[in-house]
């Protein structure tokens, strides 16, 4: 398992699947590549002080340490949004919160083959739709 460090991919995971808990919320993307599944971590100024985040931060990474990776996808992407409750929540339950949150996201994300047939599909009708929708604002002259 790698890390993820660039911005881009952490925006780009954050147009994937989505899944929440007390503690944390973990955000999922499948990726077209055949590289190994990366994980990155982020916690917000809102839930504390440097060593707070730092804390949480921990706590997080020591989650995905030990979770077995059959409960992740692979070539995918996971970011994990630490909240502030993942101070003072128990361990175990963050444990058992984090593989419910994984299952619930493989329930979510479509199948690699059928997620590419939808955007080739979708893409000229999106196109469409925009222009048909700018047209029928403009007033005639």
């Amino acid at each position: 398992m790698d890390r993820l460090r660039q911005r881009a991919d952490f925006l780009a995971v954050a147009n994937g699947a989505r899944a929440s808990s007390a503690a944390f919320v973990v955000l999922s993307r499948l990726r077209d590549d055949d590289g190994p599944i990366r994980v990155g971590f982020t916690v917000t100024k809102k839930n504390g002080t440097a060593t707070e985040r730092n804390r949480i931060r921990r706590r997080l990474r020591e989650l995905v340490k030990l979770l077995d990776a059959i409960s992740m996808r692979p070539h995918s992407d996971y970011v994990l949004i630490g909240r502030r409750a993942a101070l003072n929540t128990d361990f175990a339950t963050m444990f058992e919160d984090l593989r419910s949150a994984l299952r619930r996201l493989d329930r979510q994300q479509p199948k690699p083959s059928s997620a590419f047939s939808s955007e080739v599909n979708a893409g000229p009708r999106q196109e469409n739709a925009s222009k048909n929708s700018h047209s029928a604002r403009r007033k005639p002259n």
